[in-house]
């Protein structure tokens, strides 16, 4: 379970790889398989999740859509993200079937769940996958017309990746790393870190992340 820090990373750089680009590496190419050329729309897509999921459908190939706040949107889109909308101030189903002609997207990145789940399902192309790993806005939801399961042919998944056991996370731990470590030492993949802060501050670093001020990860250093 332990990885090689890339050369030419920091400590607090290298600790704000592991668990986002994991959980986005299991989303995008173990879960969904995106393919080069698809659709993808990755929610909260300024978070440090969002931000991994970003570099790695960007070297898949893929055609990013992200939501996130306004003020967000410019690293979003350094990243490799090519349509941003503002969740907001806009309707991000409205927003894509007008990108797309009413095609949809062929994969969501979800973390918000209840008040998403249905604009998801509106938002999906046919044979699409949505991958719901959080839970944030709720777990439930009320308006959601499921016959586009069927209609469509969607494929829904949910996915936590620390309760896998220790052989799952170790296999995906090395897959991920055959496939991203040489990226990172070429500086195609970058952790995105907001802000370090002093472990004697967590509770200083909980109220920023609270705030929802941090784009990418927030990292606690140790050492003093």
């Amino acid at each position: 379970m332990a990885n090689p820090i890339p050369s030419g990373l920091t400590y607090e750089q290298a600790a704000a790889i592991p668990e986002v680009f994991l959980t986005a590496f299991q989303a995008l190419v173990w879960h969904s398989r995106l393919q080069k050329d698809e659709k993808i729309l990755i929610h909260a897509g300024a978070s440090g999740v969002g931000t991994a999921a970003i570099q790695i459908a960007s070297v898949i190939g893929a055609e990013i859509f992200i939501t996130a706040s306004a003020r967000k949107h410019e690293i979003c889109r350094n990243l490799g993200a090519k349509y941003t909308i503002d969740y907001k101030n806009e309707d991000f189903t409205s927003r894509i079937n007008d990108i797309t002609e009413k095609q949809g997207v062929d994969v969501i990145i979800d973390f918000i769940a209840g008040p998403y789940f249905s604009n998801n399902l509106n938002s999906l192309a046919r044979d699409g996958r949505l991958i719901l790993l959080a839970t944030l806005g709720g777990g439930k939801t009320a308006d959601a017309d499921i016959r586009q399961i069927l209609t469509k042919r969607l494929t829904i998944i949910g996915s936590t990746l620390r309760s896998r056991t220790l052989n799952y996370q170790i296999k995906l731990n090395s897959d991920f790393i055959n496939f991203g470590l040489n990226k990172f030492e070429r500086g195609v993949f970058k952790p995105v870190i907001d802000k370090v802060f002093s472990w004697v501050d967590v509770s200083e670093a909980h109220r920023y992340m609270e705030a929802n001020k941090n784009t990418g990860k927030i990292v606690l250093n140790i050492s003093g």
